[in-house]
C-alpha cells in the first residue's frame, strides 16, 4: 500500500518571548501521542488523459465517521474491518457529493477500489476514480459539496494534471464550483493561479490573521509607566507598522522556501500548538507589555513559526514540477498581498480612533484579551486532539 504524506511538518523558532513559549509546550511534548489538530481536508487527484480521467480520493477517516459512523462498536478505534464494512457506503456518501461536467456535459464518476493510507494526521481512505464523459473534455468543471453541511471550513485540495501540467484549486463551502480550462498553462497563468491560492489563504488563516492583529494594535499607540497613550504623528505609527510587517514577512518567507524545498522538517505537532501560542503571547502582551519598543523582533520570532504554516498549505496545494520556483514566488507574494491589504484596511482606522477610550481599552485591550481567549481555545485543541471552535 502507498504511504503519502501530504502536510510538510512545520517549525518553531525563537523570540524574547521564547522563554514562555517553550515553557508552555513542555506539556504538549509530555503528554500521549496524539496527531496535531488541523482543519478538515481531502485530497483529490485527477489526471486528464487522452481517452479517459483517471484519480483518487483521499478523505480522513474521522470526518466519515463524523457523517456517517464508522466505529461500528464504539471503542473509540476503527479498524480495517469496520472501514471495509462501510465501503459501498463510503463511495456512496463522496460520489453523491462530486459533479463532474466535461464542456457542460455531465461525466460519471465511478469508484473504484479502497485502500488505506496515513497522513500526518491521521488516517484516510483512498477512494480510486474514474471519470467516464462524453467525450475528451476541453473544460472540466468541478461541483464539490463533501461535508459542507458539517464543516463550514472543510477544504477539498484539488490537484488536476493535464497536458504534463498541474492545476491547484481549494474547493469547499466557500467556492464549491469551479471550472477548469484544460489547455497547457503557460508560466504566467501558474504564477498568479499561485498567487491567488496566497492571496486566499492569508484571508482565511484566523491564526496568522489575529496574530498579525496582535502585533499592529498598539502600533498607533506608544508605551510609559502609566499605560498606552497616542501617538502625535501618523508617520510613528506608519514606521511601526512597516518593521512589523517586514519582519514577519522575511521570516515567514525563509521558513517558507526552507520547508516548501524539504530542507528543514518538523514534527507539525510542535508547530501546530506553538503557531497557537504565538497568537495567545502577541495579544497578551498587549495587556500585559513585556516587550513594546522592539515588537518587530516578536513579529520576526514567531514569523519563522507562521512561514512553515504557510508551507504546509502550498505542499497540500502541489508543486508543479519545472515550476517549484514560479509557485513558491507566486505563493508567497499573494500571501503578502492580502497581508498589505488587511493592514491598509486597519491603519487609517486605528489612527483616526487611536485618542478614544474605544480604541485604548474596548479594541486594544478588550480585542486583545479575546484573542488570546480564542488562541488558548486553539492550544488546548491542538494538544489534546479535540475540537471546540467551529474556525
Amino acid at each position: 500500500m502507498i504511504r503519502r504524506c501530504h502536510r510538510l511538518h512545520r517549525a518553531l523558532a525563537g523570540s524574547r518571548l521564547a522563554a514562555l513559549l517553550c515553557a508552555a509546550l513542555v506539556g504538549a511534548l509530555n503528554a500521549p501521542p496524539a496527531h496535531a489538530h488541523k482543519p478538515s481536508d481531502s485530497y483529490l487527484t485527477l489526471k486528464v488523459g487522452e481517452e479517459r480521467i483517471t484519480g483518487q480520493w483521499d478523505i480522513a477517516l474521522r470526518d466519515l465517521d463524523f457523517a456517517i459512523g464508522l466505529d461500528a462498536d464504539g471503542d473509540g478505534k476503527i479498524t480495517w474491518g469496520e472501514v471495509r464494512a462501510k465501503h459501498a457506503e463510503i463511495a456512496a456518501y463522496a460520489g453523491a457529493r462530486l459533479a463532474i461536467h466535461g464542456d457542460g456535459a455531465p461525466c460519471a464518476v465511478v469508484p473504484g477500489e479502497q485502500l488505506v493510507d496515513n497522513h500526518t494526521d491521521g488516517a484516510y481512505t483512498v477512494l480510486a476514480l474514474r471519470v467516464d464523459c462524453p467525450k475528451p473534455p476541453a473544460t472540466l468543471a468541478l461541483s464539490y459539496r463533501l461535508f459542507a453541511d458539517l464543516d463550514p471550513q472543510h477544504r477539498g485540495l484539488l490537484n488536476l494534471e493535464s497536458h504534463g501540467q498541474t492545476r491547484t484549486a481549494v474547493l469547499g463551502p466557500q467556492a464549491p464550483m469551479q471550472s477548469f480550462e484544460l489547455k497547457a498553462l503557460d508560466r504566467l497563468d501558474q504564477f498568479l493561479a499561485y498567487g491567488r491560492e496566497g492571496v486566499w489563504h492569508i484571508w482565511i488563516g484566523y491564526d496568522h490573521i489575529l496574530f498579525l492583529l496582535s502585533l499592529l494594535l498598539p502600533a498607533v499607540l506608544l508605551w510609559d509607566p502609566a499605560g498606552w497613550r497616542a501617538t502625535q504623528r501618523f508617520r510613528e505609527g506608519f514606521v511601526d507598522v512597516f518593521k512589523i510587517v517586514t519582519s514577519f514577512t522575511v521570516a515567514h518567507s525563509i521558513t517558507l522556501s526552507l520547508a516548501t524545498l524539504g530542507v528543514v522538517s518538523l514534527p507539525s505537532r510542535w508547530v501546530e500548538s506553538a503557531i497557537a501560542l504565538s497568537v495567545a503571547l502577541a495579544a497578551l502582551n498587549n495587556v500585559f507589555p513585556l516587550v513594546h519598543g522592539r515588537r518587530w523582533t516578536v513579529a520576526f520570532g514567531f514569523g519563522l513559526i507562521h512561514g512553515f504554516g504557510f508551507a504546509s498549505v502550498l505542499l497540500d496545494l502541489g508543486l508543479p514540477q519545472g515550476a517549484l520556483l514560479l509557485a513558491l514566488v507566486g505563493f508567497n507574494l499573494g500571501v503578502e498581498a492580502g497581508q498589505l491589504v488587511i493592514v491598509s484596511a486597519f491603519l487609517p482606522l486605528a489612527f483616526g480612533l487611536r485618542h478614544t477610550w474605544l480604541y485604548q481599552k474596548l479594541v486594544l485591550l478588550g480585542g486583545s484579551l479575546l484573542i488570546a481567549l480564542v488562541a488558548a481555545t486553539w492550544l488546548a485543541e491542538r494538544v489534546f486532539n479535540f475540537k471546540v471552535l467551529p474556525f
